[in-house]
């Protein structure tokens, strides 16, 4: 393996690494789809840098979502509240039975 090869591995091998944990999937990770990439023979430094540009959010910058878009009129507290329902699912913490039969959030 060349020096340049070495060097995009251990860039991906980093970027796994650092990668958080998807706690609603614990079988299924980005983070061992990232390290076997770091193991594949044709990694190229276009796929590191695709994967760094995720790590740090550089899409959620460059393609921000308009106000109105992330507090539709029909439903304007939609995205608060499935944000505030994926935390505390993964705290554990779930709806009352009877929150969910009267669909009281």
């Amino acid at each position: 393996m060349s020096a340049a090869g070495a060097t995009v591995k251990q860039q991906m091998q980093r970027i796994a690494a650092k990668w958080p944990g998807d706690p609603f999937r614990p079988n299924i990770q980005l983070k061992t789809l990232l390290e076997s990439l770091a193991e594949h023979p044709n990694l190229t430094p276009t796929a590191v840098r695709a994967a760094r540009a995720l790590q740090e959010d550089q899409f959620k910058t460059k393609y921000a979502l308009s106000e109105k878009t992330l507090r539709p009129a029909s439903f304007p507290h939609y995205y608060t509240r499935l944000v505030e329902a994926f935390d505390k699912s993964a705290k554990g913490i779930g709806r009352p039975w009877w929150k969910i039969f009267f669909n009281i959030w």
